[in-house]
Protein backbone atom coordinates (compact mmCIF):
# COMPACT_ATOMS: atom_id res chain seq x y z
CA UNK A 1 0.00 0.00 0.00
CA UNK A 2 1.65 3.26 -1.01
CA UNK A 3 -0.88 6.14 0.91
CA UNK A 4 -1.08 8.96 -0.66
CA UNK A 5 -0.62 12.67 0.86
CA UNK A 6 -3.72 13.84 2.21
CA UNK A 7 -4.02 16.50 -0.25
CA UNK A 8 -3.16 14.69 -3.35
CA UNK A 9 -5.75 12.46 -2.67
CA UNK A 10 -8.37 14.65 -2.46
CA UNK A 11 -7.38 15.72 -5.59
CA UNK A 12 -7.20 12.29 -7.52
CA UNK A 13 -10.62 12.06 -5.82
CA UNK A 14 -12.36 15.02 -7.74
CA UNK A 15 -10.21 14.03 -10.73
CA UNK A 16 -12.01 10.44 -10.33
CA UNK A 17 -15.27 11.72 -9.18
CA UNK A 18 -15.30 14.10 -12.42
CA UNK A 19 -15.39 11.79 -14.79
CA UNK A 20 -17.83 8.99 -12.95
CA UNK A 21 -20.40 12.52 -12.52
CA UNK A 22 -19.88 12.70 -16.39
CA UNK A 23 -21.08 9.07 -16.62
CA UNK A 24 -24.03 9.03 -14.48
CA UNK A 25 -25.07 11.50 -16.80
CA UNK A 26 -24.11 10.20 -19.59
CA UNK A 27 -26.15 7.21 -18.68
CA UNK A 28 -29.11 9.20 -17.98
CA UNK A 29 -29.43 11.84 -20.19
CA UNK A 30 -31.34 9.78 -22.97
CA UNK A 31 -34.22 9.74 -20.53
CA UNK A 32 -34.74 13.12 -20.71
CA UNK A 33 -33.99 13.80 -24.28
CA UNK A 34 -36.69 10.80 -25.26
CA UNK A 35 -39.26 13.08 -26.45
CA UNK A 36 -36.75 15.29 -28.86
CA UNK A 37 -35.59 11.96 -30.14
CA UNK A 38 -38.65 10.32 -30.86
CA UNK A 39 -40.09 13.19 -32.32
CA UNK A 40 -36.76 13.57 -34.54
CA UNK A 41 -36.45 9.71 -35.69
CA UNK A 42 -40.09 8.69 -34.71
CA UNK A 43 -38.78 6.01 -32.14
CA UNK A 44 -41.21 3.14 -30.82
CA UNK A 45 -41.28 2.08 -27.24
CA UNK A 46 -39.38 -0.60 -28.36
CA UNK A 47 -36.57 1.18 -29.60
CA UNK A 48 -36.27 3.59 -26.73
CA UNK A 49 -36.04 0.22 -25.18
CA UNK A 50 -33.16 -1.27 -26.95
CA UNK A 51 -31.41 2.21 -27.04
CA UNK A 52 -31.38 2.49 -23.34
CA UNK A 53 -30.16 -1.31 -23.15
CA UNK A 54 -27.54 -0.43 -25.74
CA UNK A 55 -25.83 1.54 -23.51
CA UNK A 56 -25.96 -1.30 -20.65
CA UNK A 57 -24.79 -3.96 -23.37
CA UNK A 58 -21.36 -2.16 -23.71
CA UNK A 59 -20.86 -1.60 -20.03
CA UNK A 60 -21.68 -4.66 -19.29
CA UNK A 61 -19.60 -7.06 -21.43
CA UNK A 62 -16.41 -5.15 -20.67
CA UNK A 63 -16.75 -5.89 -16.71
CA UNK A 64 -15.35 -8.90 -16.83
CA UNK A 65 -11.72 -8.27 -18.86
CA UNK A 66 -12.12 -4.70 -16.72
CA UNK A 67 -10.99 -6.35 -13.77
CA UNK A 68 -8.04 -8.28 -14.71
CA UNK A 69 -6.89 -5.08 -17.02
CA UNK A 70 -6.92 -2.78 -13.61
CA UNK A 71 -4.85 -4.97 -11.24
CA UNK A 72 -2.39 -5.34 -14.55
CA UNK A 73 -1.95 -1.80 -15.72
CA UNK A 74 -3.87 0.08 -12.97
CA UNK A 75 -6.62 2.90 -13.34
CA UNK A 76 -4.84 5.89 -14.86
CA UNK A 77 -4.15 3.84 -18.25
CA UNK A 78 -7.50 1.69 -18.30
CA UNK A 79 -9.80 4.51 -17.23
CA UNK A 80 -7.88 6.99 -20.27
CA UNK A 81 -8.00 4.53 -22.66
CA UNK A 82 -12.16 3.34 -21.63
CA UNK A 83 -12.93 7.72 -21.66
CA UNK A 84 -11.58 7.89 -25.01
CA UNK A 85 -14.24 5.61 -26.27
CA UNK A 86 -16.80 7.14 -24.44
CA UNK A 87 -15.62 10.44 -25.97
CA UNK A 88 -16.25 8.69 -29.56
CA UNK A 89 -19.19 7.24 -28.36
CA UNK A 90 -20.84 10.83 -27.61
CA UNK A 91 -19.89 12.41 -30.76
CA UNK A 92 -20.96 9.41 -32.91
CA UNK A 93 -24.25 10.15 -31.05
CA UNK A 94 -24.21 13.82 -31.87
CA UNK A 95 -23.76 13.36 -35.48
CA UNK A 96 -26.79 10.11 -35.73
CA UNK A 97 -28.91 10.23 -38.35
CA UNK A 98 -30.79 7.25 -37.81
CA UNK A 99 -31.90 4.35 -35.21
CA UNK A 100 -28.92 2.27 -35.65
CA UNK A 101 -26.43 4.93 -35.34
CA UNK A 102 -27.58 6.02 -32.42
CA UNK A 103 -27.52 2.13 -30.98
CA UNK A 104 -24.13 1.97 -32.23
CA UNK A 105 -23.04 5.17 -30.56
CA UNK A 106 -24.59 4.56 -27.11
CA UNK A 107 -23.08 1.09 -26.98
CA UNK A 108 -19.87 2.95 -27.55
CA UNK A 109 -20.94 5.48 -24.57
CA UNK A 110 -21.40 2.40 -22.60
CA UNK A 111 -18.35 0.77 -23.09
CA UNK A 112 -16.21 4.04 -22.54
CA UNK A 113 -17.50 4.89 -19.25
CA UNK A 114 -17.41 1.47 -17.49
CA UNK A 115 -14.15 1.82 -15.77
CA UNK A 116 -15.33 4.87 -14.44
CA UNK A 117 -16.30 3.38 -10.86
CA UNK A 118 -14.05 0.54 -10.55
CA UNK A 119 -11.18 2.24 -11.63
CA UNK A 120 -11.38 4.35 -8.81
CA UNK A 121 -12.43 2.02 -6.19
CA UNK A 122 -9.07 0.05 -7.51
CA UNK A 123 -6.99 2.86 -6.78
CA UNK A 124 -8.45 3.48 -3.27
CA UNK A 125 -7.54 0.47 -2.34
CA UNK A 126 -3.77 1.13 -2.43
CA UNK A 127 -3.73 4.76 -2.33
CA UNK A 128 -6.08 5.76 0.69
CA UNK A 129 -6.42 4.08 4.31
CA UNK A 130 -9.03 1.58 4.84
CA UNK A 131 -11.35 3.83 7.00
CA UNK A 132 -10.91 6.61 4.15
CA UNK A 133 -11.64 4.12 1.28
CA UNK A 134 -15.22 3.68 2.94
CA UNK A 135 -16.03 7.31 2.63
CA UNK A 136 -14.50 7.65 -0.66
CA UNK A 137 -16.69 5.23 -2.01
CA UNK A 138 -19.50 6.57 -0.55
CA UNK A 139 -18.41 10.15 -2.49
CA UNK A 140 -18.27 8.36 -5.34
CA UNK A 141 -21.72 6.63 -5.05
CA UNK A 142 -22.84 10.33 -4.07
CA UNK A 143 -21.26 11.83 -7.17
CA UNK A 144 -23.09 9.51 -9.52
CA UNK A 145 -26.44 10.28 -7.99
CA UNK A 146 -25.64 14.09 -8.81
CA UNK A 147 -24.67 13.07 -12.00
CA UNK A 148 -27.63 11.69 -12.86
CA UNK A 149 -29.85 14.30 -10.93
CA UNK A 150 -27.68 16.80 -13.32
CA UNK A 151 -29.34 14.71 -16.42
CA UNK A 152 -32.89 15.99 -15.70
CA UNK A 153 -33.85 19.85 -15.27
CA UNK A 154 -30.47 21.24 -15.91
CA UNK A 155 -30.60 19.27 -19.63
CA UNK A 156 -34.03 20.41 -19.85
CA UNK A 157 -32.71 23.90 -19.59
CA UNK A 158 -29.95 24.13 -21.99
CA UNK A 159 -31.84 21.94 -24.68
CA UNK A 160 -34.01 24.98 -25.39
CA UNK A 161 -30.75 27.33 -26.40
CA UNK A 162 -28.62 24.62 -27.38
CA UNK A 163 -29.92 21.63 -28.90
CA UNK A 164 -29.41 17.78 -28.14
CA UNK A 165 -26.45 17.66 -30.69
CA UNK A 166 -24.66 20.78 -29.20
CA UNK A 167 -25.34 18.90 -26.07
CA UNK A 168 -23.74 15.74 -26.43
CA UNK A 169 -20.44 17.80 -28.58
CA UNK A 170 -20.38 19.11 -24.95
CA UNK A 171 -20.18 16.04 -23.01
CA UNK A 172 -17.67 14.87 -25.03
CA UNK A 173 -15.49 17.62 -24.41
CA UNK A 174 -16.03 17.56 -20.73
CA UNK A 175 -14.64 14.05 -21.00
CA UNK A 176 -11.32 14.63 -22.76
CA UNK A 177 -11.13 17.72 -20.05
CA UNK A 178 -11.57 14.66 -17.38
CA UNK A 179 -9.15 12.73 -19.12
CA UNK A 180 -6.25 15.19 -19.19
CA UNK A 181 -6.94 16.05 -15.44
CA UNK A 182 -6.80 12.14 -14.79
CA UNK A 183 -3.33 12.03 -17.08
CA UNK A 184 -1.98 14.96 -15.01
CA UNK A 185 -2.83 13.97 -11.63
CA UNK A 186 -3.65 10.53 -10.88
CA UNK A 187 -0.31 8.68 -9.91
CA UNK A 188 1.53 5.99 -11.89
CA UNK A 189 0.34 2.11 -11.05
CA UNK A 190 3.08 -0.20 -9.81
CA UNK A 191 2.74 -4.14 -9.44
CA UNK A 192 2.38 -5.10 -6.19
CA UNK A 193 5.47 -7.09 -5.46
CA UNK A 194 4.65 -10.90 -5.36
CA UNK A 195 4.60 -12.77 -1.48
CA UNK A 196 5.54 -16.34 -1.59
CA UNK A 197 2.99 -18.63 0.57
CA UNK A 198 3.13 -21.72 1.77
CA UNK A 199 -0.52 -22.41 1.04
CA UNK A 200 -2.58 -23.16 -2.45
CA UNK A 201 -2.23 -20.23 -5.05
CA UNK A 202 -5.88 -18.95 -5.22
CA UNK A 203 -7.59 -19.64 -8.41
CA UNK A 204 -7.23 -18.34 -11.49
CA UNK A 205 -10.48 -16.95 -13.31
CA UNK A 206 -14.10 -16.01 -11.95
CA UNK A 207 -15.10 -19.81 -11.61
CA UNK A 208 -14.69 -19.61 -7.94
CA UNK A 209 -16.66 -16.63 -7.99
CA UNK A 210 -19.63 -17.72 -9.86
CA UNK A 211 -19.30 -20.93 -7.25
CA UNK A 212 -19.24 -18.89 -4.16
CA UNK A 213 -22.75 -19.60 -2.84
CA UNK A 214 -23.10 -15.48 -1.33
CA UNK A 215 -22.57 -14.81 -5.09
CA UNK A 216 -25.59 -16.43 -6.03
CA UNK A 217 -27.54 -15.89 -3.77
CA UNK A 218 -26.82 -11.78 -4.39
CA UNK A 219 -27.61 -12.32 -8.40
CA UNK A 220 -31.40 -12.50 -8.02
CA UNK A 221 -31.72 -9.61 -6.01
CA UNK A 222 -29.26 -7.67 -8.15
CA UNK A 223 -30.99 -8.47 -11.16
CA UNK A 224 -34.48 -8.12 -10.79
CA UNK A 225 -34.08 -5.30 -7.89
CA UNK A 226 -31.70 -3.14 -9.61
CA UNK A 227 -32.55 -3.83 -13.00
CA UNK A 228 -36.22 -2.15 -12.05
CA UNK A 229 -34.78 0.81 -10.91
CA UNK A 230 -32.36 1.12 -13.82
CA UNK A 231 -35.74 0.32 -16.30
CA UNK A 232 -37.61 3.36 -14.27
CA UNK A 233 -34.44 5.66 -14.75
CA UNK A 234 -33.64 4.71 -18.08
CA UNK A 235 -36.33 4.78 -21.07
CA UNK A 236 -39.18 2.30 -21.63
CA UNK A 237 -40.52 1.61 -18.40
CA UNK A 238 -41.75 5.11 -17.34
CA UNK A 239 -43.40 5.88 -20.32
CA UNK A 240 -44.88 2.96 -20.64
CA UNK A 241 -46.40 2.60 -17.49
CA UNK A 242 -47.98 6.11 -18.18
CA UNK A 243 -49.30 4.95 -20.94
CA UNK A 244 -50.71 1.86 -19.53
CA UNK A 245 -51.99 3.15 -16.73
CA UNK A 246 -53.92 5.91 -18.51
CA UNK A 247 -56.04 3.21 -20.47
CA UNK A 248 -57.03 1.59 -16.95
CA UNK A 249 -59.56 2.90 -14.36
CA UNK A 250 -56.74 4.76 -12.77
CA UNK A 251 -56.67 8.26 -14.00
CA UNK A 252 -53.84 9.91 -12.02
CA UNK A 253 -50.83 7.73 -13.82
CA UNK A 254 -48.05 10.48 -12.93
CA UNK A 255 -48.63 9.35 -9.03
CA UNK A 256 -48.91 5.77 -9.50
CA UNK A 257 -45.36 6.58 -11.38
CA UNK A 258 -43.90 8.17 -8.51
CA UNK A 259 -44.91 5.49 -6.18
CA UNK A 260 -43.64 2.90 -8.14
CA UNK A 261 -40.58 4.68 -9.27
CA UNK A 262 -39.81 5.26 -4.84
CA UNK A 263 -40.35 1.40 -4.37
CA UNK A 264 -37.88 0.84 -7.49
CA UNK A 265 -35.64 3.03 -5.87
CA UNK A 266 -35.58 1.67 -2.46
CA UNK A 267 -35.21 -1.95 -4.07
CA UNK A 268 -32.20 -0.39 -5.50
CA UNK A 269 -30.65 1.02 -2.69
CA UNK A 270 -31.23 -2.28 -0.32
CA UNK A 271 -29.36 -4.60 -3.74
CA UNK A 272 -26.67 -2.19 -3.33
CA UNK A 273 -26.22 -2.48 0.55
CA UNK A 274 -26.97 -6.39 1.72
CA UNK A 275 -28.17 -6.71 5.31
CA UNK A 276 -25.17 -7.75 7.64
CA UNK A 277 -22.52 -5.37 6.16
CA UNK A 278 -20.84 -3.06 8.12
CA UNK A 279 -17.07 -1.24 7.75
CA UNK A 280 -14.30 -3.28 8.21
CA UNK A 281 -15.22 -6.88 7.23
CA UNK A 282 -14.95 -9.06 4.01
CA UNK A 283 -18.64 -9.72 2.28
CA UNK A 284 -16.54 -12.25 0.89
CA UNK A 285 -15.42 -14.54 4.18
CA UNK A 286 -17.60 -12.57 7.03
CA UNK A 287 -14.34 -11.98 8.82
CA UNK A 288 -14.50 -9.71 11.77
CA UNK A 289 -15.06 -6.66 12.23
CA UNK A 290 -18.39 -6.55 11.52
CA UNK A 291 -18.52 -8.65 8.10
CA UNK A 292 -21.23 -10.27 6.45
CA UNK A 293 -22.60 -13.36 8.48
Amino acid sequence: MNVLPRRTAVIVFLCFASAYFLSALVRAVTATLAPVLNEEFGLSARNLGLLAGGYFLGFSASQLPLGNWLDRHGPRKVLLCFLGIAVLGCIAFSMATSFTTLMLARVLCGVGVSACLMAPLTGYRRWLTPTTQLRANSWMLMTGSLGMLASTLPVQWLLPHLGWRPLFWGLAGLLALSMLLIYLVVPAWQQAPVVASDGPAPAAGYAAVWRHPYFRRMVPIGFCSYGGMVAMQTLWAGPWMVRWLATRRWRRPPACLSSTCACCALSGAGACSPPGCSAGGSMWTGSSPGGCR
